[in-house]
């Protein structure tokens, strides 16, 4: 990965985190990250709700609030896929805005025959002080809280 020097990079490829910080302002920053996985389960709706839970922690492991998510599918697409793919999105829809209180706002899917569905999403906001990377993680740390602690996956 190439290395940048601007300031206001906070977090890059280097401290090897899954997610980036890019200050926006002195007490603003945001945090970006890509999370998907294969499912997990057969239900498509509890894959969605893991797959979103899965990639909020990534936000939450930072010391980020959760703000909007953008959804990435790719799989074979077929009549039952497309059923399956709705109810992924649902599933993640349901804990973006009901756990995370955080918007899905968009996406991107695309066709992949020869692939199993993957799904992921995550976008962030932090202040730049209160950010934490995998390389000051100490033993006994928890990830700040957030609004609801039934569906930690952190």
């Amino acid at each position: 990965m190439p290395t940048f020097t601007d300031p206001r990079i906070l977090v890059d490829a280097s401290t090897r985190d899954d997610a980036a910080v890019y200050q926006l302002a002195p007490d603003r920053a945001i945090v970006a990250t890509v999370d998907f996985f294969t499912p997990i389960v057969d239900d498509a709706y509890d894959f969605g709700r893991i797959a979103a839970a899965n990639a909020f922690s990534d936000v939450y492991a930072m010391g980020a609030t959760p703000l909007f998510a953008l959804n990435s599918s790719a799989g074979r697409a077929t009549r039952c896929r497309t059923t399956y793919s709705a109810e992924v999105l649902r599933g993640g829809a349901d804990i973006a805005r009901q756990d995370a209180g955080a918007f899905v706002l968009g996406g991107h899917s695309v066709d992949d025959p020869g692939a199993e569905i993957r799904h992921g999403r995550r976008s962030a906001r932090s202040h730049p002080n209160r950010v934490t990377i995998a390389r000051d993680a100490r033993v006994g740390d928890v990830p700040r809280a957030h609004k609801t602690d039934r569906h930690r996956v952190c």
